[in-house]
């Protein structure tokens, strides 16, 4: 007698298969089983259900999967004439059937529909790539972002901080991460094999990466760590391929040189904060001699602004250059109120202070030609990160070294 193979190895195969030997799915039949699959209730026929539409879904072409996410956001919306009554049933009454019922039709079918969807195996990394093509089809389409909030905030409660599980990432990791890690990389590129091996195998080189334990080799997100004497100033110096190490003893600064996310499926779902908080008290922790916690960070936007102001920096030299750095991370702010540059966004909102200011930090092609090779450091103080963010978060405060406050007084002046 042969034995049978587990259902969730059965839909697994099924899942990893479905792109093989398969007639193009009929895109109205795709609706068909996402209604049935709302209507389902025994379990079994469920992870079927859901693994076939996962199934359909792979074979359609760019127009019929742009009709499915319309059928998502169209009929499987909310009733806003049921919610109406039902609200003020609810207030006249707030009893607790009331509310029940209040919250019942306040959910769209599509929220329910994603997470039956996510009772198959392997279903979560499929609904990532789902809302990766939602996004991309939202600038054409910009009503299907009842949708996209819907997928958004189901992945943000999946990808809660809870979840995720925080993993160094060595030479001897799994190739099929180290591939992953190669690709991902989107601040420094990583050449080859060689490059990557003398960002992670060093004993002054680290690397963490988030992961989830339904995609436990996909990266979330990934931050690169060098050990220093003393605050960097160059990214070509950090990266250059010298053949000696710093023994972790002798260090004295950690170095967040390169963050990177890996799934664009899970824009707006926040993880770097969590990441370079854990990894700070994590090193601080295990190598006690660490006393600084800095990041050698690109300014993206400074380049446009230059350019927006019709700022000459042809002839500009070093300290020039340093002073509309410094006025641009702290006085331009975008209509919110916040910093213009992202990365300044990214950092100063985690809790960080703009510590330091570079000229010649970074000579790459790119480097010259988003920020004039001007590259930045953000402290994190361990002491101050929840007071700092906290600022931040309410005033939009920017946390500054004096040093970089008389470079933006100077290029004011």
């Amino acid at each position: 007698m042969i034995a049978s193979k587990p259902l969730s190895e059965m839909l697994t195969t099924l899942l990893d298969r479905r792109a093989f030997g398969r007639k193009p799915a009929d895109h109205r039949r795709i609706r068909e089983d996402c209604l049935q699959l709302l209507a389902e209730r025994a379990e079994i026929s469920g992870l079927q259900l859901a693994a076939k539409i996962f199934g359909q879904y792979a074979t359609l072409d760019d127009d019929e999967r742009t009709s499915f996410f319309e059928f998502l956001n169209d009929e499987l919306d909310v009733d806003p004439t049921l919610i109406a009554g039902l609200a003020e049933t609810y207030r006249d009454a707030p009893t607790p059937e009331n509310y029940n019922a209040l919250s019942r039709a306040g959910e769209p079918a599509r929220q329910r529909l994603f997470r039956r969807l996510n009772e198959a195996p392997g279903a979560t990394a499929e609904i990532v790539a789902m809302r990766e093509d939602l996004l991309q089809r939202l600038k054409d389409n910009p009503q299907l972002a009842r949708t996209d909030h819907d997928l958004q905030h189901l992945l943000r409660s999946w990808f809660n901080r809870g979840f995720l599980v925080m993993q160094q990432v060595t030479w001897d990791s799994p190739a099929t991460i180290l591939e992953k890690i190669i690709a991902y990389e989107a601040v420094h590129e990583i050449q080859n094999w060689d490059d990557l091996r003398r960002r992670l195998q060093p004993e002054d080189r680290r690397c963490f990466a988030f992961f989830h334990p339904s995609m436990p080799t996909e990266p979330l997100i990934f931050v690169e760590v060098a050990l220093t004497k003393g605050v960097p100033n160059s990214v070509q110096d950090l990266l250059a391929d010298t053949g000696e190490s710093l023994a972790e003893t002798e260090a004295n600064t950690a170095v967040f040189y390169s963050i990177s996310n890996c799934q664009p499926g899970l824009a707006g779902v926040s993880f770097g904060n969590s990441l370079i908080k854990q990894v700070a008290r994590d090193l601080s922790r295990d190598l006690p001699n660490l006393k600084t916690f800095v990041t050698l960070s690109p300014i993206p936007g400074l380049s446009r602004w230059l350019d927006r102001e019709e700022i000459d920096t042809v002839n500009a030299d070093p300290a020039q250059m340093q002073q509309l750095a410094a006025k641009y991370l702290l006085t331009t702010k975008d209509a919110r109120g916040r910093p213009l540059d992202p990365v300044a966004r990214f950092h100063l909102g985690n809790g960080a202070q703009v510590h330091a200011l570079h000229h010649g930090a970074d000579t790459s092609e790119r480097g010259q030609k988003q920020s004039g090779s001007m590259m930045v450091n953000y402290l994190y103080d361990l002491n101050r990160i929840s007071q700092r963010a906290t600022q931040f978060s309410k005033n939009n405060d920017i946390a500054a070294s004096g040093d970089v406050k008389a470079l933006a007084r100077r290029a004011a002046g």
